[in-house]
């Protein structure tokens, strides 16, 4: 793929000019050179720790953490938790921008961002950046686990040692970082249990899984500015759609065995079964919506319906979770289904769960 020129020389799109002309037509020297509006401190660090998405990263810690301990967690351990995932995430987040920064500068979508609208410098953000992620790391070692503290450093080394890298080169960058996206609620997991149960990796599943369709909707939309920003998505490569829209429909119906799971290993009840296969069935529908138009309007639709499947499902979970989680109650010998029995264990069986189906960490 041939960039557009960016050159100091290059002839600059007139604003009046711009404003008439479609998104899709700009040139990426145009969208760079048009001026964005410099941003608060408070937006600016919002926008530079992606907020909205490390709230996503939080919730999905502080859901893994309360499947997993049961009735008899500890709000300490759980705030650590969720603090030092924030602020790893946060710092994730700010380190991308850094290195994606001259990218995003091209596209309509991020050129509003702290970097490269001049809101917040290179060596401002390297450092808040840097400080954020030794003090949430530091947090979940010593206050939570290793296990968590280990996971969450993994995450930060694969979102900028391995996705980040990969965005400009192949559109298996949507898979890798669907893998950074699963590691979060296995963190809450590890966190409340000190190991990877059943519950963690059928958490990840959903995540890993959930992901796709969301991303791919998402690149659907934004294909045309994801190739100004010279990065490699598969609607850029699936010129027709096909593949895109045959994999979020894959991927969405996917998620129905994925979430019936839980309630198969007795994390859940029959209500968030019901509800898990509703909302599994209405997102494959959005899905099959995409593939047979292949247009933006159903794009749209189906990310949006990502969207909003997510926090039900979660919500729902935690409603309808058992009282005790599946791995205290198959060490215990105890039909997961054995509702009166499960009410039985006690809160110290909980914390020393982790030895017959879990897999510990170092």
């Amino acid at each position: 793929m041939t960039s557009l020129p960016t050159s100091a020389s290059a002839q600059t799109v007139p604003s009046a000019e711009a404003a008439s002309v479609p998104v899709t037509e700009l040139s990426a020297d145009a969208v760079a050179r048009s001026p964005a509006r410099r941003m608060g401190m408070v937006e600016a660090y919002s926008e530079l720790t992606k907020a909205r998405l490390s709230a996503l990263v939080v919730m999905t810690t502080a859901v893994g953490y309360i499947m997993a301990a049961g009735g008899g967690f500890a709000w300490f351990t759980l705030g650590m938790t969720v603090l030092g995932t924030a602020l790893t995430a946060g710092a994730a987040g700010g380190l991308n921008q850094l290195m994606e920064r001259r990218r995003d500068q091209r596209m309509v979508r991020t050129r509003k961002r702290p970097l490269p609208s001049g809101s917040i410098g290179p060596v401002h953000t390297l450092v808040i950046s840097l400080l954020m992620a030794c003090l949430g790391v530091t947090l979940l070692f010593a206050f939570v686990n290793v296990p968590a503290g280990t996971l969450a450093l993994l995450t930060i080394v694969l979102y900028l040692g391995v996705y980040t890298p990969l965005k400009p080169r192949s559109s298996v960058n949507t898979l890798v970082g669907a893998v950074v996206g699963a590691i979060p609620p296995m963190i809450g997991v590890a966190a409340a249990t000190g190991a990877l149960t059943v519950t963690a990796w059928i958490l990840a599943g959903i995540l890993f899984v959930w992901q796709i369709p969301h991303f791919l909707a998402l690149a659907w939309l934004y294909r045309e500015d994801y190739a100004r920003g010279g990065f490699v998505m598969l609607p850029m490569v699936d010129r027709s759609g096909e593949l895109t829209a045959q994999t979020v429909v894959l991927t969405s119906l996917l998620l129905i065995p994925l979430t019936l799971g839980l309630t198969m290993i007795g994390a859940t009840g029959a209500a968030f079964a019901a509800v898990a296969i509703v909302l599994g069935l209405g997102l494959t529908g959005l899905g099959a919506a995409l593939y047979r138009k292949r247009d933006d309007d159903s794009a749209r639709r189906a990310f949006l319906g990502s969207i909003i499947y997510l926090p039900i499902l979660l919500i729902v979970m935690v409603i309808d979770r058992g009282p005790a989680g599946p791995t205290i109650a198959l060490e215990e010998g105890i039909n997961p289904s054995d509702t009166n029995r499960l009410m039985t264990i006690q809160p110290a069986a909980r914390e020393g769960a982790g030895s017959g189906v879990s897999a510990r960490l170092p």
